[in-house]
């Protein structure tokens, strides 16, 4: 029983295949680590105007 031979295409287009997946999944990736650390610094600063908000409440109501 004998197996085919792959031809020369195969061992230039599956390593090309391979090098372009790498590269989409490069910079998809990127992008979506920028977007989560954008999300996370606009949630921290929301979190932060929420605290201060809370403490101005605070300082106002024990003045009165």
């Amino acid at each position: 029983m004998s197996f085919p031979v792959p031809t020369t295409a195969h061992f230039i287009y599956i390593p090309f295949v391979l090098l372009i997946g790498f590269v989409v999944g490069f910079i998809f990736g990127g992008r979506a680590a920028r977007d989560e650390l954008a999300a996370r610094a606009e949630r921290e600063k929301a979190k932060a105007a929420r605290r201060a908000q809370r403490e101005a409440a605070k300082k106002s109501s024990a003045a009165d």
